[in-house]
């Protein structure tokens, strides 16, 4: 019967029980949870290889799965030649679509009646757990980028002080390939957050689908579980690189396993080199890191006969997205309250831009660069204007106004001539006159629509014949029309009405009155 496959950390735990301590192999079964002919078959396998504990120490786990898989090889020659796939079955699992059921299809084809679908999924498993590397298979090509920052900080010294400042290093890897980025910065806040993004994507040569950051300020305003805020800033800066932002869940350290581990790779292949050295500039500071880091990229994975940068040009370079043509233009941020007005003063220019007319008394952050003005509401953006700088004006969206303030947004001179004219020549002559009696003609707006409403009473012939007579008059107010249409004096000879209006006038009190 087969030997039943187990994990490498319990043949390591069977080789250090057997070797440092005067446990039976039953116990040792019983501890590890596992057979005793499986315990008795590893102790005898590495007797064999006359090796010590001590050797195998720090001995890599593919060279120690070696060791007691060779008899196994040598029995039987199916295994072997399916374990020299699974280096290639590992790669093509992170190009999209590539499932191992599709892999299982096309060995089958070349090898009929080989191992079944269930056998292939758990030989592979058992290759890949064996290793020290973590593959993450589910990772496809261009997919994530996850990023943070390493917990420990570097130093650069002022030069001519000698005072140390602690820096931080941002990392940034790829899930598919695994290229790694790198750099120290001066501060974990959002313009530093965001050139750090911007740098690893540059470094990468293309944008993926998605950012993994973890819960940090500078990239999540507000943790939670369902649905986390992200900063505002930030996420213009994804909308920017046309990527989206899908932050770690909370205590949840297995979502951004990757990059952990690519921290603790930086603390061994860059912190380490560099702790004896002193660095007196960012600058050179991160010239030493990239130099530290390309090696790191150049360096070949233990199983997969590969290294980051190797795999990286073969399946992740070509599916990521284009960089855009200019770079993300870092925006400034303000709290402002929107005034009753439904507008908001960017001081700066002394300029007034528009929100929707809900939002009135608000407090809303407003975002600008020099081309953009974004306006957020409980991390939402609900307007983006085109920045303008002239003083004193409003930038205003008819969507944005009530609909009594759309309405007489509408509302021009040309407009209400036009409206006039469809009425009678008198009507358009008289609004002519009361939009020139105005300085502003805004101040005329009123009087016109209220001449111009009473055609819904009296009619346009009527109401045509009424100017008519009031511009005979010289009269051109509303109130004055209003009464020769009420009292039915459009008809009437000008003398006549004239005499009429001015006798029912309620402010004349007549000759009697004097005597």
């Amino acid at each position: 019967m087969a030997r039943k496959r187990i994990g490498m950390k319990k043949i390591r735990e069977i080789i250090r029980f057997k070797e440092t301590t005067n446990m039976s192999e039953r116990k040792i079964a019983r501890a590890l949870n596992i057979s005793r002919p499986v315990v008795a078959q590893y102790i005898n396998d590495f007797k064999t290889s006359g090796l010590t504990y001590e050797d195998t120490k720090d001995m890599p786990n593919s060279q120690l799965l070696t060791l007691f898989e060779k008899q196994k090889k040598t029995k039987c020659s199916q295994y072997e030649e399916l374990s020299q796939q699974f280096p290639r079955v590992a790669i093509e699992l992170k190009k999209t679509g590539v499932t191992l059921m599709t892999l299982w299809n096309e060995y089958q084809r070349e090898h009929p009646g080989a191992y079944s679908y269930s056998r292939f999924c758990y030989h592979f498993q058992v290759w890949r757990n064996a290793s020290k590397i973590t593959m993450h298979i589910e990772h496809k090509a261009g997919d994530k980028m996850f990023v943070d920052y390493a917990g420990d900080r570097l130093m650069i010294v002022d030069r001519r002080t000698g005072r140390e400042q602690s820096v931080e290093v941002f990392v940034a890897i790829l899930g598919a390939s695994q290229l790694t980025y790198a750099e120290a910065s001066l501060s974990q806040k959002s313009e530093d957050w965001i050139r750090s993004n911007e740098r690893a994507f540059i470094f990468f040569g293309g944008v993926t689908q998605a950012i993994v950051p973890d819960n940090l300020k500078s990239g999540v305003a507000k943790s939670n579980k369902y649905e986390p805020g992200i900063n505002p800033m930030f996420d213009d800066f994804a909308e920017h690189y046309r990527t989206v932002i899908l932050p770690a869940r909370v205590r949840r350290p297995q979502d951004k396993a990757l990059v952990e581990n690519a921290v603790r790779l930086v603390y061994q292949r860059i912190y380490a080199p560099l702790r004896n050295r002193t660095f007196y500039s960012l600058k050179e500071l991160n010239e030493a890191i990239w130099d530290l880091l390309e090696k790191h990229n150049e360096t070949q994975f233990q199983r997969l006969h590969t290294s980051r940068s190797g795999l990286f040009d073969k399946i992740e370079k070509s599916v990521l997205k284009s960089l855009p043509m200019e770079r993300y233009a870092i925006k400034q941020c303000k709290e402002l309250t929107v005034q009753l007005n439904y507008h908001v003063e960017l001081r700066e220019d002394r300029h007034y831009y528009s929100v929707p007319w809900q939002f009135r008394g608000k407090r809303v952050r407003v975002i600008y660069d020099d081309r953009t003005v974004a306006i957020y509401y409980d991390n939402i953006r609900i307007v983006q204007h085109k920045r303008i700088r002239i003083p004193n004006d409003y930038t205003t969206l008819p969507a944005h106004m009530p609909p009594e303030h759309r309405n007489y947004s509408e509302w021009s001179p040309e407009r209400f001539i036009k409206w006039g004219k469809s009425i009678g020549d008198n009507v358009a002559e008289i609004i002519q006159v009361v939009l020139k009696s105005r300085k502003h003609p805004e101040q005329a707006f009123k009087t016109c629509m209220g001449i111009l409403n009473l055609v819904k009473e009296h009619g346009p012939d009527r109401l045509n014949k009424a100017c008519g007579r009031a511009l005979g008059f010289g009269f051109h107010s509303y109130r004055r029309i209003k009464n020769i249409l009420d009292r039915g004096l459009e008809e009437e000879k000008l003398e006549g009405s004239m005499e009429l209006l001015v006798s029912s006038h309620e402010n004349i009190r007549g000759s009697k009155y004097y005597q």
